[in-house]
């Protein structure tokens, strides 16, 4: 059935603007609260929680290609009928906003201890009003489907009550403790970071290779060490037990160079005894290592550094000396003392802190602690038992279970004042009025709570300090799927939305962030906090090389969003994506400031914009609801278009479901490119432009079916575009309804003809043949041609003649003779073959027949110089045993298709 036509068709511009298209739309999206999710409403829920970018930064392409992926998934789904939501946030980033407040006061001459605490705090909340909304607004940008209402920050009123709640449940239950134990030390920020915000870095140094004296003076050891200035707190000296060349020194004592310490020579097997001289100092307050070591022998840890990498009173004559300015001293001192016996180039991996840049120390400090190992288990459980979470791409798995499996406590405790503070108080009347290791303390929710504990433990007039510490940015992180929820109460979104669908998240942040979260999500609430884990792969610059800030290799995605519009920036970097959880290479001129990667993008979204316009212009001014779906008995290129829609339909569904985006993507963009605008729109040109009828309501019918469907299955890639596209197709007003919220197309089996679709495809390839026969030579534009088509196959005849009409109109051909494969073909013809077909052009009268010989001719020569170029190496002992197999096995290609063109070259010149 078809409805009145409108007076007039649906304008759009000649030319597509995304600037203002997709400001237009990312406003209304957001204004009519399009991506708002309610627990109520029906449909399976789809759940996907951003990975929360800090609240300093600003978007780069790590960014921007995530919130792509989550944003097809999440466009999808909705379309799907899934009750969706995803929720958007940023984390307080405790070191990196505590540097920027740091820098700013140094700038005014001030410290934050002239401030005090509390008005440190105002200013970073202060700093975050005025600046950390940077990036949210960035996103916005990205046209992202989140819902704004629920953003949510690390350190909202809602997410501290779990984060107090977390470590105060974690604490009675015996897993969250205070210790004096060796952690990681940043001395630029000078606060303790745990083992996953260390980053190792092969560095060229040295070896120091030092006597120390026997106590006896019998003789003496040789030690070798990386960090001379650790020697100074030396408690003992190493050796493997099974070393023949040690055995008798074993219990023996040295005396320590430049200190006077008697130290004992001890036997362990952690000892290497290839390493070095086979003898290890120990130090156990500086090394992870010496640290066991001297529990398990029970030494003296004494630790020689202050917190920001100077030498502390235990260092003597060195105190007050930067750590490395302290190396060169005690090097030159222990020279001085003949002690010094060489000095090797020696390249080794040295631990830098993430955020402080600079290596960290090992420094024995009272910190706080996570006890792991009943967590990871919990974790390791459900992954060995329930595959759960299940890792896309399944390689990931083993990564996220061997780090499981090789975890150690956790420091959670950073000497910074922005963060969560911990919620310990301290009883500092028993100690003196001041925090000390020993000093008793109580955890609670509240500082009353606090004190109604301390009293009932020490009197009602203990007096109670709170630890100034905060914890781990990543322990928040860590609660971020289900605190954002409103957990610990059980709120609507918890119970509808928790556990989340899937996390999107680089590999580079498998041990920083997903192995917290899915630790304390199953401890905490009894379940993984998400069901899957999509992996995905770095955006790499146009040398194929990661993207860093110290490179300055980076790739504004704004600046190619304001280029090339959204949608194309969008498209490319999906497009780009082989295989899920693979690298993307872009493409990009640093002169210009150009990308083909994207300028391709862009130029399929002109080529939708064109196709679409044109289709809506030959609609009569109907929409696709007034045109109705295509019925009756349809031409042939409606049924072979009809088929590959509904083809495209069923193979896009199945690769996002498997997350094969880029696959998606690819698929999608050959289907509206090459099927629809390139052969169906010019197929259907002759009735589109015909008389009304029919034959052109049909057409019609066709093209808006199809087109809209498009529009539908390209949304959630090119969101802004197909939104503006759809309503204008569609003549919906723009806040009645969005296509966001529309039904995903769905496959309908009894369209899809696989034979009529490889039947067409040899329609499609004879008429490609006929007009490069034209072009080569060298047909005008204009001018018909006779064209014959000989085949042995009654099958390829009876298509060719089916679709006759088409290879005349797209071909431009005056007549179209189909005939056996034995027929005489005409003299002085130009030949092609498609499959079992063979394609001739009588081109007598058309052409100049001398100058096209002429023309072979000398392609002939040319491709001949090349078959004997190649046939020469191929047969030189020298290359084919020197080169590599892939250069070999190119060159042989390479000679079959000169060989091939070759014969067709000799067989035109016979021809003619």
């Amino acid at each position: 059935m078809t409805g009145t036509p409108a007076t007039l068709p649906p304008q759009l511009p000649p030319q597509y603007d995304p600037s203002q298209t997709e400001a237009k739309w990312q406003a209304l999206w957001e204004k009519n609260h399009v991506f708002q999710a309610d627990p109520s409403r029906e449909g399976p829920a789809y759940c996907v929680v951003i990975p929360p970018p800090n609240v300093t930064g600003s978007l780069h392409m790590g960014h921007a290609f995530e919130a792509s992926l989550i944003d097809v998934l999440i466009r999808y789904q909705r379309m799907k009928g899934c009750n969706t939501l995803w929720l958007p946030g940023t984390d307080h980033a405790s070191i990196a906003v505590q540097t920027i407040l740091e820098q700013q006061l140094k700038a005014e001459g001030k410290t934050r201890a002239d401030l005090g605490r509390e008005q440190f705090l105002e200013r970073a909340w202060q700093w975050k009003a005025e600046s950390g909304g940077t990036i949210v607004n960035q996103q916005r940008r990205l046209g992202v489907s989140v819902d704004w209402t629920r953003e949510r920050f690390t350190m909202d009123e809602g997410l501290s009550a779990a984060v107090l709640e977390a470590f105060t449940r974690l604490y009675d239950e015996g897993l969250i403790y205070r210790g004096n134990y060796l952690v990681n030390w940043c001395p630029a920020s000078q606060s303790a970071v745990s083992d996953v915000e260390v980053e190792n870095q092969e560095v060229n140094g040295h070896l120091w290779h030092f006597r120390y004296p026997l106590s006896d003076r019998s003789g003496y050891l040789e030690v070798a060490t990386t960090r001379p200035e650790t020697m100074l707190g030396d408690t003992g000296v190493a050796v493997n037990p099974q070393d023949d060349r040690y055995k008798d020194y074993i219990g023996k004592t040295l005396t320590l160079p430049l200190v006077g310490r008697e130290i004992p020579i001890i036997a362990d097997d952690h000892v290497d005894p290839e390493f070095g001289t086979g003898c290890v100092k120990i130090t156990p307050a500086h090394d992870p290592n010496d640290f066991e070591m001297g529990q398990r022998h029970g030494l003296e840890f004494i630790t020689v550094m202050n917190k920001d990498g100077s030498m502390n009173g235990n260092a003597g004559q060195f105190e007050g000396l930067d750590r490395f300015e302290a190396r060169e001293a005690v090097v030159q001192a222990l020279e001085a003392a003949g002690n010094l016996v060489k000095i090797e180039d020696y390249t080794h991996s040295v631990p830098f802190s993430d955020r402080g840049k600079v290596p960290v120390e090992p420094l024995l400090s009272t910190q706080w602690f996570v006890k792991i190992e009943p967590l990871a288990q919990k974790a390791l459980s459900k992954l060995d038992d329930q595959n759960s979470p299940d890792f896309v791409p399944e390689r990931w798995r083993k990564v996220y279970r061997n780090w499981l499996a090789n975890l150690r406590d956790w420091c959670i405790s950073r000497q910074l004042w922005w963060g969560h503070q911990i919620p310990a108080w301290y009883a500092v009347s028993e100690t003196g009025g001041a925090i000390a290791d020993h000093t008793p303390f109580v955890v609670a929710g509240s500082e009353a709570e606090a004190l109604a504990k301390a009293q009932e433990k020490f009197g009602r007039e203990v007096q109670l300090e709170r630890d100034p510490d905060v914890l781990d940015t990543w322990f928040s992180s860590g609660l971020w799927p289900f605190s954002t929820m409103g957990w610990p109460a059980q709120t609507e979104d918890l119970a509808r939305y928790y556990p989340t669908s899937t996390l999107v998240t680089g590999f580079d942040i498998i041990f920083f962030w997903v192995a917290r979260m899915t630790m304390m999500a199953e401890h905490l609430t009894g379940q993984m906090p998400f069901q899957d884990v999509f992996i995905h792969g770095l955006v790499l610059d146009e040398q194929g090389k990661k993207m860093s800030k110290s490179k300055g290799n980076g790739i504004d995605p704004l600046a190619l969003i304001d280029k090339y519009g959204t949608d194309s920036t969008r498209y490319a970097l999906i497009r780009e994506v082989a295989g899920a959880g693979q690298d993307i290479r872009l493409a990009y001129d640093r002169t210009t400031d150009e990308s083909q990667t994207v300028e391709a993008s862009r130029n399929f979204t002109n080529k939708l914009w064109n196709a679409s316009r044109f289709v809506m212009m030959n609609l009569g001014g109907q929409t696709p609801a007034q045109l109705g779906e295509p019925s009756g008995e349809l031409e042939l290129a409606d049924r072979w278009i009809l088929s590959r829609f509904h083809q495209t339909v069923q193979e896009t569904r199945e690769q996002i479901e498997r997350y094969g985006l880029g696959e998606a993507a690819k698929g999608l963009y050959e289907f509206t490119w090459n099927d629809f605008c390139d052969w169906y729109i010019e197929l259907s040109k002759g009735r589109t432009f015909g008389p009304d009828g029919p034959e052109k309501t049909q057409a019609q019918q066709v093209l808006a079916y199809v087109l809209e469907g498009i529009h539908k299955l390209l949304h959630p890639f090119i969101p802004h575009i197909t939104e503006e596209l759809w309503h204008t197709l569609t003549q919906t007003p723009a806040e009645q309804t969005y296509v966001a919220v529309q039904s995903y197309p769905e496959s309908d089996p009894a369209w899809i003809d696989r034979e009529l679709e490889i039947d067409f495809q040899l329609l499609i390839e004879t008429i490609r043949t006929v007009r490069n026969l034209r072009a080569e030579a060298g047909i005008k534009p204009g001018i018909k041609v006779p064209v014959l088509l000989q085949t042995e196959s009654d099958r390829e005849a009876k298509i060719l003649t089916a679709g006759q009409i088409y290879i005349q109109n797209l071909a431009k051909a005056e007549t179209v003779t189909i005939a056996d494969a034995n027929a005489a073909s005409p003299q002085q013809s130009i030949a092609g073959v498609t499959g079992t077909v063979q394609v001739s052009i009588p081109l007598a009268g058309l052409i100049d027949l001398d100058e096209l010989k002429t023309k072979l001719s000398k392609n002939l020569e040319k491709v001949e110089k090349e078959i004997k170029s190649l046939s020469g190496r191929l047969n030189n002992p020298g290359f084919v045993n020197k080169a590599p197999a892939d250069v070999i096995d190119g060159a042989k290609a390479a000679l079959a298709e000169a060989e091939t063109q070759a014969e067709i070259l000799r067989d035109r010149l016979t021809r003619l």
